[in-house]
This record gives structure tokens, C-alpha cells and sequence, in this order.
């Protein structure tokens, strides 16, 4: 690769706010400590945890660059001390903890995924927040089980159709709501089992006759707000209910009496800051049971559509709008 140049375009937020505080600025070209690797950032993900933090709700764990994005995919551009097991120029894509939106990015040695054959850098770069956000909360945290059943709120959104591809790869078949016809027909044609159009019909009444009044055994729920009291009505005996996000509200009155007399799990997670050693172990895990399937094309990231880093505000604003089915990704 060509001498890494001093400076380099990345995304800054003037001040906490709408889509329109996004400005494209230049920064010096960030250096990699021990254990760490720098990236050539061909394309970056998008994730809803980026609009929570430019509205000033989700400030970066400490240590942790103020430049928004949470994957990469690109080149292996610099080498750390200590680093082993990568080389300039490997294609790689890599969890990150901030710096996403820039041609420039450090990860952690632990944390980068080679890319395999067949997969461009855009997929690649849709990948490692999803897999590894469904991976650790449905399949780690709620022990989703071949054979059991899954449900997916917000099941058109990046994480929900990765949700879909991984259950139906392991084995699980896959329930969603989302809040369209279309988007219910684009979750069906992913994989979904049964999709459900929350705005027109009652999930948990939907489930209940598609499940023969047995319920689904996990639930991945996005939405928070009155979906915690009925994510309970909709769960099956020993149901385990994993929230991620909350955009209906982090607040609400709930009965607790379906939880005992079902024997439900109900728990929660983030991924951004946890320890460096904790991630690595989750990537590793990826990398030896989940990244097959990807090279095999059996999982693939869905993505909605690509805007050129400079206009990272009009991504935002189209993630925000809600008609995406799948990733958006910035591309350098």
C-alpha cells in the first residue's frame, strides 16, 4: 500500500442534533498502539446507535475516538506492536468502538474478521455489528436452541434480517413484526417464517394462532415502551426476552405475573463498551462458528442502499425516515 498520508477525510458532528450537525471535516491519520491495526476504510456501516450518539444520548466508551461508526471493512493499512497474524493490505472488516466514519479507522487486532472470497466491501462492512450483536444476545445470552422459535421486532432493520439469516442457518424458525406490508414481504422473502404488520395487526394474537397458542421461545425486541408486557403475553413457557434498544420509551408500567407464572428470562446487553478482551472472545467465537456460513454465502448482510461518506448527514436522514430494509453503508 501507497505511505499512509498525514490527514484524511472523516464525519464530525458540530453539536448535538439532526442529520444537518453532520459536517465532512479532516483529521490527522490516527496510529496504532500495541495490539491494535490500522484500516483503510473502503466502507463503513451505519447502525441506529450512530443517530443516538450524534443526538448526544450515546457518548463513546472512554479512550474511544468521537467519530461515530461501529464497523469497517477496507485493507489492513498499519501494524501495531505485538500485532501477528495480519499483513498490509489483507482485506478485513473489524467491530469497532468509534472512528467508523473516516478512510481511516484503528481496531483491534482481536476484533478484525478477514474478508472472505465473493463478499465486497460493503457487505463486509453491514457485518460485524449485526453477527455479532444477534450472536451474543440470541444465541449466547438466550441459548437459542434448532428447533426452537424465534421473534424479531423490527425484523426489516439490519439487525432483524441478519437475526433472520442466522436462526434459519442454525435451525430456528423465525417470526417478525415490521411496520409495512412491504417490509413484511422483503422479511419473508429473507427467510422469515411469518411476518407480521405491527401497525395493522396484534402481534401477540398472531403468534399465539400461528404458534398453536404456544408461543415463541426467544424474543429480540428492539422497541421497548408496551412491547415489554406483551413480548411476555407472546413468549412461550421458559421464554428467554433479550432487549437491545428501546425506541418506543425505556419506560413503562409492567405486570411482572406472566414472568413468574412462565418462568421467563427477561435481560438485556450492549456491545460498544465492552471490555477489549470480552469482544475479542466474542469475535473468535464468530470467526469459528458463524464465519463459515458467511464465506458458504449462507448468511449474507442485506443492504438497502450505499451513500459516499460526504454525505453521511443524507444517510442519516434516510436511516431515520424508516423505509430501509436491511444496511446502509458509507463508502470511501
Amino acid at each position: 500500500m501507497p505511505p499512509l498520508p498525514p490527514d484524511m477525510a472523516a464525519i464530525a458532528v458540530r453539536q448535538p442534533g439532526g442529520p444537518e450537525m453532520i459536517e465532512l471535516v479532516r483529521l490527522p491519520v490516527p496510529q496504532p498502539d500495541a495490539g491494535q491495526v490500522l484500516i483503510r476504510v473502503r466502507a463503513a456501516g451505519l447502525n441506529r446507535g450512530d443517530m443516538v450518539q450524534r443526538q448526544g444520548h450515546y457518548p463513546p466508551p472512554p479512550g474511544a475516538p468521537q467519530t461515530m461508526g461501529l464497523e469497517v471493512a477496507g485493507e489492513v493499512a498499519a501494524l501495531g506492536p505485538g500485532v501477528t497474524g495480519w499483513a498490509i493490505g489483507d482485506p478485513v472488516c473489524a467491530l469497532v468502538a468509534g472512528g467508523g466514519y473516516a478512510e481511516y479507522c484503528l481496531a483491534y487486532a482481536g476484533h478484525v474478521l478477514a474478508v472472505p472470497p465473493g463478499l465486497d466491501m460493503v457487505a463486509a462492512a453491514a457485518a460485524p455489528e449485526t453477527i455479532m450483536t444477534v450472536w451474543t444476545n440470541v444465541f449466547d445470552a438466550c441459548a437459542l436452541q434448532p428447533g426452537e422459535t424465534l421473534l424479531v421486532h423490527g425484523g426489516a432493520s439490519g439487525i432483524g434480517t441478519m437475526a433472520i439469516h442466522m436462526a434459519r442457518a442454525l435451525g430456528s424458525p423465525v417470526y417478525v413484526t415490521a411496520g409495512s406490508p412491504g417490509k413484511c414481504a422483503a422479511c419473508l422473502e429473507v427467510g422469515a417464517t411469518a411476518a407480521i404488520d405491527h401497525r395493522a395487526q396484534d402481534f401477540v394474537a398472531e403468534l399465539m394462532r400461528l404458534t398453536g397458542g404456544r408461543g415463541v421461545d426467544v424474543i429480540l425486541d428492539m422497541v421497548g415502551g408496551d412491547y415489554i408486557q406483551r413480548n411476555m403475553a407472546a413468549a412461550a413457557h421458559r421464554g428467554r426476552i433479550v432487549s437491545i434498544a428501546f425506541l418506543e420509551g425505556v419506560s413503562t408500567s409492567v405486570n411482572f405475573l406472566p414472568m413468574m407464572l412462565k418462568r421467563l428470562t427477561l435481560t438485556g446487553s450492549t456491545l460498544r463498551g465492552r471490555a477489549v478482551a470480552e469482544k475479542t472472545a466474542i469475535t473468535d467465537t464468530v470467526r469459528a462458528r458463524i464465519w463459515p456460513l458467511v464465506a458458504a454465502g449462507t448468511i449474507r448482510p442485506i443492504v438497502d442502499r450505499t451513500y459516499p461518506l460526504a454525505e453521511a448527514a443524507a444517510a442519516h436522514a434516510y436511516m431515520e425516515a424508516g423505509q430501509h430494509v436491511g444496511k446502509i453503508v458509507l463508502t470511501t
